[in-house]
C-alpha cells in the first residue's frame, strides 16, 4: 500500500552499572529514515537530513521542551533500568 510511515522512538543506552554514562535518545523518522535526533547528552535537536535541520533549528528554541527532554535520563531512563537490571540479576 502506498502512503508515508512516520514514527518516534525512545530508548535509554548505557554500559555502566552505576548508569554514570547512561544517554537518552528520541528519534524521529519518515518513511525509516531517522531525519531528526534527541541526545541528552548534547542536550538538542540535530538534524540529519534537510528536514531534519529545519525542524531543529524550531524545536531548539523552545527552552522548556529541551530541559524536560534531558531531564528523561532520571525520570524515564534510570528507574525504568534499575527495575529491569534488577528483574534479570535476581533471576540469575
Amino acid at each position: 500500500a502506498d502512503g508515508y510511515y512516520q514514527y518516534q522512538t525512545s530508548e535509554c543506552v548505557y554500559s555502566t552499572s552505576d548508569y554514570s554514562d547512561m544517554v537518552y535518545l528520541r528519534s524521529l523518522s519518515f518513511n525509516k529514515d531517522v531525519f531528526l535526533q534527541f541526545n541528552s547528552t548534547v542536550g538538542k535537536f540535530v538534524g540529519l537530513t534537510e528536514l531534519g535541520v529545519m525542524n531543529a533549528e524550531r524545536m531548539n528554541k523552545d527552552q522548556a521542551q529541551l530541559q524536560a527532554l534531558k531531564a528523561q535520563v532520571d525520570t524515564f531512563c534510570r528507574p525504568n533500568a534499575q527495575n529491569s537490571d534488577s528483574s534479570v540479576r535476581d533471576k540469575a
